[in-house]
């Protein structure tokens, strides 16, 4: 077939979480801005981007292996670029890594795309790096670009990056930086442009949410955020809080979830263990007894509401009664779900420094342990909503049967609600629950 390959179009290829999306979707804005035009095509495109992931080891192998791929398939003339978290954590090596890559540049330089893109293109023989010297993250671009990624009637929205947190697992700070929040005025642009957009629910997203406005001079700010948001987006129905930080889970922040009808009853904490010896070493907050009476406030202000934690198993000399532990406070504190990981040894992190004692083996037996008893625990949750009616975003269709979400689930990482007829995708629907499967409803249209 005839290469159809346009130098002035590209294509973004993105990675990760639901945060690089959003830089994705702005770069793009970016590029359209300057005259550029989005391919579906990679092959039809004069430059792909790939937005990198390198929180850990599968996303970096991930990220590097589509890399790889997109440059073994590179027709003359394209330009490849790697920008992201894997830049900004190998830098220099990623040339190396991948041959017939022409330039990379962090996560916190998104802004600057077009400045990639051009020097690039000047000298495409050589491999251009940007990777100016500042710990400043620029979430604003000189141009007026939204800070959100939308998908049929969901939308993410950025309030935050970087992260000041100091976990001994995690290499995050070592990546984004350090937390920088976003002036209110600008989230609240972005939620109306998304109000705009007939958006139904809006997904607002940071490293950790709980600490929107502390860079600002604000004392509990996602509170603040959330009632200013239900004020200049009346018309759209779901507000979801995404990533907040144990121990920072306020009254006020609760109070406005309890009060706020647009704000869902969910409330994501990952609190990735609870023994705390094990907290400790992950220099996370270890009173689990604070963690513990928190959650009941939750519970008893807001009766319906979902909580969803993460929890990472084989962290450093991590013993089977400290796992037994973990595997108690699972059962007793029945979240409705959970998300389990493998602890994984990451360069430049503080706990790089203690040998990874657990085997692979042990971890993954470990995490069948939790993830079994978890899973008991979501069916029991999921078969007492069988006979309630409640609402489902519906995202998409085929063979006559239609997914959606109910305000219990977030994108991609939680349950659907399932009906047995066509429904069209990005409306609001009532559902009578008929079924419970261990991570999914099914339901009846009202």
């Amino acid at each position: 077939m005839k290469n159809r390959m346009s130098a002035d179009s590209f294509y973004i290829e993105s990675l990760g979480c639901a945060k690089n999306s959003v830089d994705s979707r702005s770069m793009a804005e970016l590029l359209i801005l300057a005259g550029y035009k989005e391919s579906e095509i990679p092959e039809n495109a004069g430059i792909v981007i790939v937005n990198t992931c390198g929180f850990i080891l599968p996303a970096r192998e991930e990220s590097l292996r589509t890399l790889r791929e997109f440059a073994a398939a590179k027709p003359d003339g394209q330009i490849l670029i790697a920008a992201g978290c894997l830049s900004e954590k190998e830098k220099h090596r990623l040339v190396d890594e991948v041959e017939g890559l022409n330039a990379a540049f962090g996560t916190r330089r998104w802004a600057d795309i077009l400045r990639v893109v051009e020097k690039t293109r000047q000298h495409p023989a050589s491999p251009y790096l940007h990777f100016p010297d500042t710990a400043v993250i620029i979430e604003e671009s000189s141009q007026k670009v939204a800070r959100v990624s939308a998908q049929g009637g969901s939308a993410y929205l950025k309030i935050a990056d970087g992260c000041d947190r100091g976990c001994a697992f995690c290499a995050i700070p070592l990546i984004k930086g350090p937390m920088v929040s976003r002036p209110l005025q600008a989230i609240l642009d972005d939620a109306v442009l998304l109000q705009e957009m007939d958006v139904k629910e809006i997904i607002l997203i940071a490293q950790d949410s709980t600490a929107y406005g502390r860079d600002l001079g604000m004392r509990d700010g996602l509170p603040l955020l959330l009632k200013e948001l239900t004020d200049a987006v009346p018309k759209v129905p779901w507000l979801r809080v995404m990533y907040t930080f144990p121990g920072a889970v306020s009254d006020d922040l609760i109070k406005v979830m309890a009060e706020q009808s647009q704000v869902l009853p969910y409330l994501d904490i990952p609190l990735q263990h609870a023994h705390p010896n094990v907290l400790k070493r992950m220099r996370r907050p270890a009173d689990i007894q604070v963690v513990k009476e928190t959650i009941t406030k939750i519970r008893s202000t807001i009766p319906d509401v979902a909580l969803r934690t993460t929890f990472i198993v084989g962290f450093p000399d991590e013993t089977e009664a400290e796992f037994q532990y973990l595997l108690d406070f699972l059962v007793e504190m029945r979240f409705d779900h959970v998300g389990i990981f493998p602890y994984y040894h990451e360069e430049g992190t503080s706990a790089y420094h203690v040998k990874d004692s657990i085997s692979s083996e042990l971890k993954q037996e470990r995490i069948q342990r939790l993830a079994a008893t978890q899973e008991e625990i979501s069916l029991e949750i999921n078969k007492g909503f069988i006979g309630k009616t409640i609402e489902v975003l519906i995202e998409g269709n085929g063979d006559g049967i239609s997914a959606g979400r109910s305000y219990r689930d977030a994108p991609e990482i939680d349950g659907l609600v399932m009906f047995d007829e066509v429904i069209s995708p990005g409306t609001l629907v009532k559902g009578r629950v008929t079924g419970a499967l261990i991570h999914d409803l099914i339901a009846k249209k009202q």
